[in-house]
């Protein structure tokens, strides 16, 4: 099986108990399975993420260890950097910030499914006819 573009938020919904899903678990088994394919930005999107989560009070600092520890057990590989100017078009032509328009870039560039939760890169996604998880 191919690998899957997998952004941020999917992965970060295994840490927050209150955005758990079987559609996030059934993702995390593809990406464990085969492998996770991100743009260069995702790395520190996702430390990001677990910083807010922490100041937040929605996770403490062992827990965002023991995340980290657990998401190096996924096969996630790193792409190069994208075409610029292809991800500039994407992102203004839905509004997406340039961050989002990587991924979806990637997964069309790479012709791979993309699997995400943000709702206006989901149907960016659409108009692409880019794959969804």
């Amino acid at each position: 099986m191919s690998p899957i573009v997998v952004d941020a938020s999917v992965i970060l919904s295994s840490l927050f108990p209150d955005e758990r899903s079987p559609r996030a678990d059934a993702i995390l088994v593809q990406v464990q399975d085969n492998e996770g394919l991100v743009p260069g930005h995702w790395w520190l999107e996702i430390r990001n993420g677990l910083l807010m989560g922490e100041r937040r009070g929605r996770a403490s600092s062992s827990q965002t260890a023991e995340f980290l520890t657990s998401l190096s057990d996924l096969q996630i590989s790193i792409a190069l950097l994208p075409d610029e100017i292809a991800v500039f078009d994407l992102a203004r032509r839905y509004r997406l910030s340039f961050y989002d328009a990587a991924y979806l870039e990637l997964a069309k560039c790479e012709g791979l499914t993309l699997a995400t939760f943000d709702h206006d890169l989901i149907a960016a996604a659409k108009a692409e006819r880019v794959p969804l998880a």
